[in-house]
């Protein structure tokens, strides 16, 4: 038996032996081939292939658009590749189409790759003790690796950077950022993939200016133009811009509208990262801008139906036991004639009438009972729907400044501002009766005053040197900081809302304003998002 197992074995286990010492890697996992012509030609000197196809390292990775671009830039810095502009296109649309992820996999990285600072939570230990230090959790999910490639990049940072070795990490990696997903073996080979071109209908929230409603269409050379209108004044905007689309489903572009004077003007050009759903009737995302990307649109894009399609409502909650609210629901294609039994606000909310109605806008007047319970409800109109749309509230029981902490940053000779906009929540406690838990509602923004208070200074003392924040949330810094940094609460006042002692309610966030530049060491370093990052020849 055993005579027989080295007959028929000896000769795969030599060919994978041969394999490995040319690659510098195991084969142990199907590797991901590479076809495309000018991959082989820039990269094959460094990454030979066998003859399946598989290029070393490049066959057992995925990334990214971000990811393999950064890469890319990587091989120019050090490797010193030569790449035109169109090359580096090309290449980049292969490598994240080809080795890329499936829509579901981007999940957890999304709110990186959009520019939103999010406190990680539920983060590994084996994680943080080993990548944490250097790493947010997205930038590691940003790849995908065979289990060697993974091991082969932990031995790496092991005797590059004196990491210690973490059997543990090793697995959590293995484990839940594996090469193989079933997820990718369905999407890798669906052709044709869903296309982007054509109308999309766009939700639009900018905090501290509210929701805008309108269309957005890509033509077949992938430029775009978008016209929105404001919800809360009526005011228009059309932006105008470019894309392309990675994967079937990644939509990275840029857009812009005739404007954008002010920091925060929705005419500002914008770096836009969305992501298509597999059905390709659905996309999600941020159009964002700024210094350090803290403006941006919250974006929802979806197709157009044959029929009614309701996209937004102007008011966020009602209050139980109110009469005669006026509300509107907005969208389009709606019927030339509404009655009051065509829309439903869920138990406990009676339409009384319709004031007035056309094919993008009803308006209705509507009740709340007095013991109408708490909560989120359904708006529907006929056939379409929008989920928790409205929320049920007796009384506001506190106040959300979001986002509950920030980081801005004065400006110097060489680089600009960087603002925050803020935004007041009201809360209802919620089911359970206890303020800040999970199941506390959501009831949009309410009207406040904003103020600073900077901390171990006594109450009313002066602010100006630190900034301001304006009357929608916007705190813009002083001209000049000299070199502190400085830790501040943003504090946003009720102008209607009271606590149970008759007094305003009041919410806090807590912002750190900064200087553009540390010098630690003569070492140079800028913020870039949440981290400092160094600054050398390579870096500029």
């Amino acid at each position: 038996m055993h005579s027989t197992f080295l007959r028929t074995s000896f000769p795969i286990l030599l060919i994978c032996l041969l394999v490995k010492e040319a690659f510098g890697q195991s084969v142990s996992e199907p590797g991901i081939a590479v076809t495309d012509p000018l991959v082989k030609e820039k990269c094959g000197s460094c990454h030979p292939s066998d003859e399946r196809g598989n290029m070393q390292r490049i066959s057992w990775e995925r990334a990214t658009p971000e990811g393999w671009q950064e890469a890319l830039r990587r091989m120019r810095l050090v490797y010193d590749l030569e790449l035109t502009p169109d090359q580096s296109r090309s290449i980049l649309q292969y490598l994240s189409t080809n080795h890329g992820f499936a829509p579901d996999e981007t999940k957890p990285l999304r709110d990186d790759l959009e520019r939103r600072i999010r406190e990680q939570t539920g983060v590994p230990e084996q994680f943080t003790r080993a990548c944490g230090g250097c790493h947010r959790l997205s930038r590691v999910f940003a790849w995908r690796r065979s289990a060697d490639d993974w091991k082969e990049l932990i031995d790496r940072h092991v005797n590059r950077y004196n990491v210690p070795p973490n059997p543990d990490a090793l697995a959590f990696l293995n484990k839940n950022i594996p090469l193989h997903t079933p997820e990718w073996d369905a999407w890798g080979t669906r052709l044709p993939r869903p296309s982007p071109l054509g109308r999309w209908l766009v939700t639009a929230n900018l905090p501290g200016r509210g929701t805008y409603l309108g269309e957005m269409n890509v033509n077949e050379d992938f430029t775009t133009k978008v016209t929105l209108q404001s919800v809360r004044d009526g005011s228009r905007l059309t932006r105008a811009g470019t894309g392309i689309l990675y994967g079937g489903h990644s939509w990275r572009g840029t857009s812009k509208g005739a404007g954008g004077a002010s920091p925060n003007d929705p005419a500002s050009e914008a770096r836009e990262v969305m992501w298509i759903s597999s059905d390709a009737s659905k996309a999600t995302g941020r159009w964002f801008w700024g210094e350090y990307q803290e403006f941006g649109f919250d974006v929802v894009l979806q197709r157009s139906i044959a029929g009614s399609i309701l996209l937004a409502v102007d008011r966020a909650s009602l209050k139980a036991g109110a009469k005669g609210y006026r509300i509107r629901l907005l969208g389009e294609k709606f019927p030339a004639r509404v009655s009051v039994s065509d829309i439903s606000l869920g138990p406990g909310v009676t339409v009384r009438r319709i004031v007035s109605s056309s094919p993008d806008e009803i308006s209705a007047e509507v009740d709340v009972a007095a013991d109408a319970v708490p909560g989120k409800r359904d708006v529907v109109l006929g056939r379409s729907m929008l989920p928790g749309a409205i929320a049920i509230y007796d009384r506001v029981d506190y106040i959300k400044v979001t986002p509950e902490s920030a980081l801005a940053g004065f400006s110097d000779e060489s680089r600009a501002a960087g603002y925050q906009p803020f935004e007041a929540v009201g809360f209802h406690r919620g089911p359970d009766g206890k303020r800040r838990t999970d199941d506390d509602v959501d009831l949009g923004p309410v009207d406040v005053t904003w103020s600073l208070k900077v901390f171990y200074e006594a109450d009313g003392s002066r602010t100006d040197f630190v900034g301001e924040v304006g009357a929608s949330g916007l705190f813009t810094p002083a001209s000049k900081s000299g070199n502190n940094n400085f830790d501040v609460w943003v504090v946003a006042k009720a102008t209607s809302e009271l606590d149970n002692n008759g007094k305003p309610l009041v919410g806090k966030s807590y912002l750190v304003v900064t200087i553009p530049y540390y010098t630690f060491r003569g070492r140079r370093y800028t913020r870039d998002l949440d981290r400092w990052v160094e600054e050398g020849p390579a870096q500029r």
